[in-house]
C-alpha cells in the first residue's frame, strides 16, 4: 500500500471547512483550528527549526481562539461569532489571535501560490515575496530576523515538493485544490477582520 502523500494525510483539510454562503460566508470555528493545525505540519516539512518560531506564533494564536470558544461555546461556534461575542465583553484576546493567525496564513499561501506560479524560483525567493506582502509591515525590528532566517532556511524547491508526493504532478494538483481552499478562506477572513464589527 502506497504510503498517504501530505495532503492525503492531513487530520483536517481547508477544502473540509465549510463556509455557510447564506450567513455572511461564516466559517465553523473547529473545523478551521483543525485545518489550522495540520497545515502547521508544512513547516516541519521544511526541515528547520528556523520555522519553530514560525509554526509556534501560529499555533498560539490557535490557542487564543480555541480558549476563547470553550469559555463560551454557544457563541463561538464560528470564527466571525466568536470575535464579535468577545468584542462585546471588551476583551480582544482571541480576535487579535485571529488578526495574527489570518496574516500568518496568509503569508503561507502567498509564498506557496508565488512558487507554483513560478515554477524555476526557490522556496526562499517566493517565501521572502509572501513575507513583505503580509507579516513584514506588521513586525517590529526585533521579530524581522527570525523570520528572515526561516526564509534563508526553505529546503531546495526538488526537495520540498519531494517529500509532499511522490508523484510531483498528483502533489502539484493535490497542492492547487488546498491551497486554494486556503486562500478562499483567508480572503473571507481579511474582508471579515476589516470590517467595524471586528475592530477594538
Amino acid at each position: 500500500m502506497a504510503t498517504p502523500t501530505f495532503f492525503q494525510a492531513l487530520k483536517k483539510s481547508f477544502t473540509d471547512v465549510p463556509i455557510d454562503t447564506s450567513k455572511d460566508n461564516t466559517i465553523l470555528t473547529t473545523d478551521f483550528l483543525e485545518a489550522t493545525e495540520s497545515l502547521c505540519g508544512l513547516f516541519d516539512i521544511m526541515g528547520s527549526v528556523a520555522f519553530t518560531p514560525v509554526k509556534n506564533d501560529m499555533l498560539g494564536n490557535v490557542k487564543k481562539l480555541r480558549d476563547r470558544q470553550l469559555a463560551s461555546p454557544a457563541e463561538s461556534s464560528t470564527l466571525q461569532s466568536l470575535v464579535i461575542n468577545e468584542l462585546k465583553t471588551k476583551k480582544h484576546t482571541a480576535a487579535e489571535g485571529l488578526l495574527w493567525l489570518t496574516r500568518g496564513l496568509d503569508f503561507t499561501a502567498q509564498g506557496l501560490r508565488h512558487n507554483l506560479s513560478h515554477p524555476s524560483e526557490e522556496l526562499s525567493v517566493s517565501f521572502r515575496h509572501a513575507y513583505g506582502n503580509t507579516l513584514k509591515p506588521h513586525h517590529s525590528f526585533l521579530i524581522k530576523p527570525i523570520f528572515a532566517a526561516a526564509m534563508s532556511a526553505t529546503p531546495y524547491r526538488k526537495d520540498f515538493y519531494a517529500k509532499l508526493d511522490d508523484d510531483p504532478v498528483q502533489g502539484k494538483q493535490e497542492m492547487e485544490k488546498w491551497l486554494g481552499a486556503l486562500e478562499e478562506r483567508v480572503t473571507i477572513l481579511k474582508d471579515f477582520l476589516g470590517t467595524k464589527v471586528a475592530k477594538w
